[in-house]
């Protein structure tokens, strides 16, 4: 039975969702996915398989309304499925539950036969509401909602991609429910963690083919993110035809309209918006698809109460609009209609979760809608755009409220003015602005000045307009003050009465830039801010300009409190007010009031709303009392964060930059008072460095750790290596892993003291954590039960995609239980397992989840012990497995017999790109085996073979190889002892391998002879970029012979010769090659005098020859003299010449 988006129940089973199982008009399984009007019947219970239907009962009684009731009897009775005797059964007295009750009950009785009876009848009874598509009523409705969307659709635009693709969001975070529209934007960092998406022309449909579509939906964003913009283009487009068309009547309502009513029932609030609708109203509709929008729920004025709210059924009964919507919401009233909410996070919160069947989040502006956006403001002006653009982007916390469109086009507005009437000598060094206060300031500077409202006249100047500014700030300020505590956002005129506003004083265009009207339904006038920070702004400003002569408490309802003389006492009482507000309201409003005792805030707007210089007398005391709230006792939360926001609107910010300036020179660890911990939340805030990665080794104590959690959550990427952690710490990390709003993406906890206890609280975090990627606990003591409670998470996590376990002593047992992760998981991809004791038995295990891992696509498998034995259960997995590109085999005693076993793998495989075989035990017999296997694969890229038992014999057999092979691009083979004759194996394939980038024989004795075979091959080859040839005997004969061929060569970038005895000779000949050589980027060599003298020195760049360090020697100076020469006049591509 179909019950909720993609949940199927059985039989047996009932559930207690608020979503009925079927309603009318909705697409059932196996009918598509509900694209477009539905023509099916309200009921196809011939569709649900036969069996009791006590569980159906519930869902039935949602959706099933008396005249569908009747039509279901009617039907049975000319089926005969329902008898003379039963005619009763269904009909008569009793509740619509008990009539529903009984019809189950006849259902029932009738086995398979009553399954397939409720049949769609002939002609369902026709509703008043009814609509078709030529019902007349429709259209005038229809053309209705045009003319109040926006006429012939030109002033609404095309939709923009943001409010046509939404996020689908699972329920609202901690974050959202609790902080400030701004908080929420700085701590998240203007990111979106939800990566599923729904078009908005799917919003109401299905989410597959096995649900059905959502009842009740909300649509949650951040103030001016565009909900009602998106609300009335959904409204627009339904008129026109062009969306929603499953649903036969949307009726679009606003919290601001419902507001003007006290009381109000269901058939009244339909009539408000359709008057058409008829006596009936919309309790008839039942066999329609109606959409009921309800935008703006935080506008709200009396907050739902889903508890204490009676249930009503009756659609005609008045009640005050809070109990109808609640009801409306709880599908006791017009349960047939769909309801779509939108709102705030914060508002949102009211509705249970449990009565929501869909949540969708708005997303900001990414990087290019920003500057669209900006153009879009200035499309005349290019380079006024890019200019304003340059400017948010330098400051970063002013750029991260640019991701909401209503704040970037303020800030656009008031830089825009900056830019065209440049500031006076006076205010030359207030600008641009550095502040929050400072930008509204300028934006009241511009609204003040007129700006943009009469082009081509000429701004009045500042001192004409004092008296109108002091007004409306006198006028409105108060207003908004009071509407802030009281989460009061939207005012009507009786409200504007209260606060003795001057109605005609609205009218100004100065008052225009603040305050926008608009018309409700009930023919009255609703007014708001045209942002929620501008009501901040100017309610800050009234509290700074009332609290100097107030003699009571501001805050208080009834203007009557213990006496409050002198503005520092007020402002106290106004951070304490904001400290105290859980939902973080009062944030924003503390931050204008701490910005206007800032010198450059009060430059700008002395004589306007401020008195020049009247800062000077509160603004340590200000700063003081602020410090004094990051008291010991206080986690770093939200409001903590908040006073440091604070004070950097006041310029005070020693704080914070003394904990800038410790993070940058590794001091951090002696910061760890209170103050100290709140800067550095900021910090991870703020920081551009701190953005993409909080580094924080070294540094921090398991109680500065947990003071920090709340702040630590929204960081993208943590660094929390040595710093001693213990497993309770992992208990802690664990709880904000667990977070729903979590937006940790990366987190290394590398070379503390973790054991299994801490492993398993990760562990229980990884169950329910889906932002985490990257999981380092390498040099920890996890041990084998640690490795299973995080295989036990891999088993259900489907974002982990890198796991670094290193030196963990996880050992066998460890191995196997990871074994049994990857044969399930799907999304890890990188896997690092090196340094764990893990012997051939723990590798067999490893081996056999390769044979079904398809995402696995790094294994780091070294210093372990797994021996021949483990070399060949990896080989035949490899057989198999067709996803692993890099493996690493390093310091495992691995011999001939193991290589054997592998390399017979790579003979098959075709998805290996990189093989590390260093430190193992293979010899000439087993280069034998290499060389074959690299003659037949043609995917392999890397192979590093150092420090093995090659010699020459093994070497030349490789070179072999290497002349036929065409995929292999870096070949190692330091420390194998390979002499010249090798090297000139090796030369003689560089010269016809044309796949060959990165050669490595360092520490091997070719000497000169192999030196000159390796030149003669670089006069020929042009793919070799970097040559590696430290330690190899070679004297001044070998660097000659090098000279001559980088006086060809045009490929090589890299030739590193330190160690060896060049000379003189050697030095002369590779300057001479340096003055025609124009790719060589890097050339190191190290010169060791005939006295035994080490001579070092650099040349690091070709125009400053001047940058050389050496030490004392005859032959050092010579090299000095003509390696300087060479590179400085003549060539320009060497950046990097190191000699030493």
């Amino acid at each position: 039975m179909l019950l909720a988006s993609g949940t199927i129940v059985g039989n047996q089973q009932e559930t207690a969702l608020p979503t009925p199982s079927w309603r009318p008009g909705y697409p059932q399984s196996g009918e598509g996915e509900g694209v477009g009007p539905h023509p099916a019947h309200p009921l196809r219970l011939a569709h649900l398989s036969p069996g009791p239907w006590a569980g159906r009962q519930r869902a039935a009684g949602r959706a099933i309304c008396p005249q569908l009731l009747v039509a279901i009897l009617d039907s049975m009775r000319k089926q005969e499925v329902r008898n003379g005797g039963e005619a009763g059964q269904g009909h008569g007295a009793g509740s619509p539950a008990e009539q529903v009750k009984a019809l189950m009950d006849l259902l029932a009785g009738k086995g398979s036969q009553g399954s397939q009876a409720p049949q769609p009848p002939d002609r369902m009874p026709e509703s008043p509401l009814r609509p078709h598509s030529n019902d007349l009523r429709i259209k005038r409705h229809r053309e209705a909602l045009l003319n109040r969307t926006g006429g012939g659709g030109a002033e609404l635009g095309s939709p923009s991609p943001r409010l046509t693709s939404l996020l689908l969001v699972e329920g609202l975070t901690d974050l959202q429910l609790r902080e400030h529209d701004f908080t929420q934007v700085e701590a998240t960092r203007g990111r979106w963690c939800s990566a599923r998406t729904i078009a908005l022309d799917r919003l109401f449909l299905p989410l597959s083919r096995v649900s059905i579509p959502p009842r009740v939906s909300i649509t949650i964003g951040v103030a001016g993110v565009g909900k009602s913009t998106l609300v009335r283009k959904f409204v627009h487009l339904w008129a026109r035809g062009q969306a929603g068309k499953d649903f036969s009547l949307v009726l679009p309502l606003t919290f601001r309209d419902l507001n003007t009513h006290e009381k109000l029932s269901a058939d009244r609030l339909v009539r408000s918006v359709f008057p058409r609708a008829g006596e009936a109203g919309l309790a008839s509709a039942a066999l329609t698809r109606v959409l009921l929008v309800l935008d703006g729920l935080d506008e709200c004025k009396t907050p739902l109460d889903f508890s204490n709210t009676v249930a009503c059924t009756d659609p005609r009964k008045e009640m005050q609009v809070d109990h109808l919507i609640t009801n409306v919401i709880r599908g006791n009233l017009l349960p047939e209609a769909s309801v779509w909410v939108t709102s705030r996070p914060g508002a949102a919160g009211q509705i249970p979760g449990g009565l929501v069947d869909r949540m969708t989040e708005i997303r900001g502006l990414n990087e290019e809608e920003i500057k669209e956006c900006l153009e879009e403001m200035f499309p005349e002006d290019q380079v006024l755009s890019g200019w304003v653009l340059s400017q948010v982007q330098a400051d970063r916390a002013l750029y991260l409220m640019c991701t909401v469109p209503a704040f970037c086009r303020l800030a656009g507005s008031a830089l825009g003015h900056l830019h065209r009437n440049r500031p006076g000598p006076q205010d030359a060094e207030l600008w641009p602005p550095r502040t929050l206060c400072e930008l509204y300031a300028w934006y009241f500077r511009t609204a003040l000045g007129g700006e943009g409202l009469e082009k081509g006249k000429a701004s009045p100047r500042i001192e004409q307009l004092v008296p109108g500014g002091r007004k409306v700030v006198g006028t409105l300020g108060r207003l908004a003050f009071h509407g802030l505590f009281r989460k009061k956002y939207v005012f009507y005129e009786p409200d504007l009465k209260v606060f003795g506003v001057d109605l005609a004083l609205l009218q100004t265009a100065l008052c225009s830039r603040f305050l926008q009207r608009e018309e409700t339904l009930a023919a009255s006038a609703a007014y708001c801010f045209t942002h929620l920070s501008l009501q901040e702004f100017v309610a800050a400003a009234y509290y700074h300009s009332a609290s100097k002569r107030a003699i009571f408490d501001l805050f208080t309802e009834g203007g009557m409190s213990w006496p409050r003389l002198g503005f520092i006492t007020h402002f106290r009482s106004a951070v304490q007010r904001a400290m105290q507000a859980e939902d973080g309201r009062l944030d924003v409003f503390l931050r204008f009031l701490s910005g206007f005792l800032s010198p450059r805030v009060n430059a700008l707007l002395a004589g306007s709303l401020l008195t020049q210089g009247e800062h000077q007398g509160y603004r340590a005391q200000a700063a003081e009392l602020l410090q004094g709230c990051l008291r010991p006792d206080v986690a770093v939360c939200a409001r903590a964060v908040n006073i440091l926001h604070c004070l950097r609107e006041l310029q005070h910010m020693e704080l914070a930059r003394s904990v800038e300036e410790a993070m940058e020179s590794g001091g951090l660890a002696g910061l760890t008072s209170p103050p100290h911990r709140a800067a550095l939340a900021y910090l991870l805030q703020v920081s551009d460095v701190c953005a993409q990665e909080a580094n924080l080794p070294l540094c921090l104590s398991p109680g500065v750790l947990q003071s920090l959690l709340p702040q630590l959550l929204y960081c993208q990427s943590l660094r929390l290596d040595a710093n001693q952690f213990q497993d309770p710490v992992m208990e802690l990390l664990g709880s904000v892993l667990s977070g729903n709003d979590c937006r940790i993406r990366r987190i290394s906890l590398a070379e503390n003291q973790i054991s299994n206890k801490g492993a398993k609280a990760l562990a229980r975090s990884l169950l329910v954590n889906r932002s985490l990627t990257t999981l380092d606990l390498h040099s920890n003591s996890i041990g084998p039960q640690g490795a299973k409670a995080l295989a036990d998470a891999l088993k259900i996590n489907r974002t982990l995609a890198f796991l670094s376990l290193q030196s963990n002593a996880i050992r066998d047992d460890g191995a196997r239980a990871l074994a049994e992760a990857l044969a399930a998981n799907r999304t890890l991809s990188v896997l690092h397992l090196q340094s764990n004791a893990v012997g051939p038995v723990g590798t067999q295990w490893i081996a056999d989840a390769l044979k079904q891992n398809r995402s696995l696509k790094e294994l780091i498998f070294s210093s372990n012990s797994i021996g021949d034995g483990g070399a060949k259960a990896l080989a035949e997995a490899l057989k198999v497995n067709q996803g692993l590109k890099s493996l690493d085999l390093q310091s495992n005693s691995i011999s001939d017999t193991g290589v054997a076993a592998l390399m017979a793998a790579l003979c098959t495989n075709q998805t290996l790109l990189s093989l590390n075989l260093r430190e193992n035990s293979i010899s000439p017999d087993g280069a034998q085996d290499l060389a074959r296997a690299l003659c037949t694969n043609s995917t392999l890229k890397s192979l590093d073979l150092t420090a093995n038992l090659l010699h020459d014999q093994g070497a030349q057999a490789i070179a072999v190889a290497v002349r036929e092979n065409r995929a292999l691009t870096s070949l190692h083979l330091q420390w194998n002892f390979i002499q010249a004759g090798a090297a000139k194996a090796l030369g003689q394939a560089l010269q016809l391998n044309t796949s060959l980038t990165s050669l490595d024989l360092q520490e091997n004795a070719i000497g000169d002879e192999g030196a000159s075979a390796v030149a003669i091959a670089l006069k020929a080859n042009t793919t070799l970029t970097a040559l590696y040839l430290q330690v190899a005997s070679i004297g001044a004969p070998g660097a000659q012979a090098l000279g001559e061929a980088l006086a060809v060569n045009r490929t090589l970038e890299i030739l590193d010769l330190r160690g060896n005895a060049i000379g003189v000779a050697g030095a002369k000949a590779l300057a001479n090659a340096l003055k025609v050589n124009s790719s060589l980027r890097r050339l190191k060599v190290c010169v060791v005098d005939e006295f035994g003298h080490l001579c070092m020195f650099g040349l690091t760049s070709s125009v400053a020859p001047g940058r050389v360090t050496w030490l004392p020697g005859d032959t050092a100076l010579g090299v000095k003299c003509h390696l300087t020469a060479a590179v400085a006049p003549v060539n320009t591509s060497v950046p990097d010449l190191s000699l030493g």
